[in-house]
């Protein structure tokens, strides 16, 4: 199969405000955004020491301030950012400085404002932000001292939320409700929210509590910069026996991912289904700063969009590029 992409078609939508045939108002005029460019898209500059790269696809490895900011020196802008940050203390990734190990939950919160302050350089007036992200709890209590090797691998030594804390935030059994505190700092930083839809999972790790509901849901936030942003509910709404479709619900009921990689926490594509095919135009671009394996950009690939994703691991890295790799070479009917 191979897939052909016409950066330069007249979406139908742009053809009917030519036309006279749509009202032109800001709402209708953000349904049409202008598309950036296949040459801005592959600009040697941009592309200067890049992990990979196609008329489709680029993988920037290395600290993602310093790689966002080569893209704003670029000049390219996307469409969307559909990404899935580092969970606060869930994960300890092996780097010096990593995101989701800061000691206090605030400053975890403020790193994550800094990158999406980029981002927001970068992303189109008519674009969207989509950020999924899961909550942590205090737990005060040292490392954990189980032998059951399920604990061990969840619980890497000391994290930052087994240390004794502050008394506010930071106390035991506390949920830090860190999705919604780095919601409300985009909020007061200018982004406009839009939903915080409701991750669903059917099949969630088993919570070891007592006293407590087993967590089973997490969020994927919907951000813009303006009222007036590109979104199309057709491809992934609810259509209606009167031809009408509706758009879709924000609670999304997803398993997570069956795997597949070597990443330990790789996002779930059907998690990323909503935003890519809403708020990126068939041959538009979408952007992952927190590419991991590759899933956003993978998906995105296979459903004619082109795709920029960064990662700090060279292992994730090499992993995006296998996966990326094995789609060209389908779409060449190799």
């Amino acid at each position: 199969m191979t897939l052909t992409i016409d950066y330069f078609a007249v979406p139908p939508n742009r053809k009917a405000l030519q036309e006279g045939r749509l009202k032109l108002t800001p709402a209708n005029k953000a349904l049409t955004p202008v598309p950036t460019s296949q040459e801005d898209f592959m600009a040697p500059g941009l592309r200067a020491g890049a992990f990979y790269g196609d008329e489709k696809s680029l993988l920037l490895h290395g600290d993602v301030k310093a790689q966002l900011q080569k893209i704003i020196d670029s000049g390219l802008k996307v469409d969307a950012i559909v990404t899935s940050p580092p969970y606060y203390g869930q994960r300890d990734y092996g780097f010096d400085g990593q995101m989701g190990l800061e000691e206090h939950p605030k400053d975890f919160i403020a790193g994550l404002v800094e990158v999406f302050d980029l981002c927001f350089q970068i992303l189109k007036d008519t674009g969207s932000l989509w950020v999924n992200i899961g909550d942590t709890y205090w737990s005060g209590k040292g490392a954990h001292k189980s032998i059951e090797s399920k604990q061990g691998a969840r619980r890497f030594g000391v994290r930052p939320q087994d240390r004794p804390g502050d008394g506010t935030w930071a106390r035991p059994k506390q949920q830090l409700l860190i999705p919604h505190r780095l919601a409300i700092a985009l909020q007061d930083e200018g982004w406009l929210v839009r939903n915080d839809n409701v991750w669903i999972k059917p099949n969630p790790v088993p919570d070891q509590v007592r006293d407590r509901s087993s967590a089973s849901h997490e969020y994927v936030f919907h951000l813009t910069k303006s009222r007036w942003y590109y979104y199309d509910r057709h491809p992934v709404g609810r259509p209606m026996p009167s031809g009408s479709v509706l758009p879709p619900l924000s609670t999304w009921s997803a398993a997570k991912s069956a795997g597949g990689t070597r990443h330990r926490a790789s996002f779930s594509e059907e998690l990323v289904r909503i935003p890519v095919l809403a708020t990126v135009p068939p041959g538009g671009i979408v952007l992952d700063p927190f590419n991991g394996s590759g899933t956003t950009m993978t998906y995105a690939r296979k459903n004619g969009r082109r795709s920029i994703g960064i990662d700090l691991s060279e292992e994730y890295c090499q992993i995006t590029e296998e996966r990326l790799l094995d789609l060209k070479r389908t779409e060449e009917g190799v």
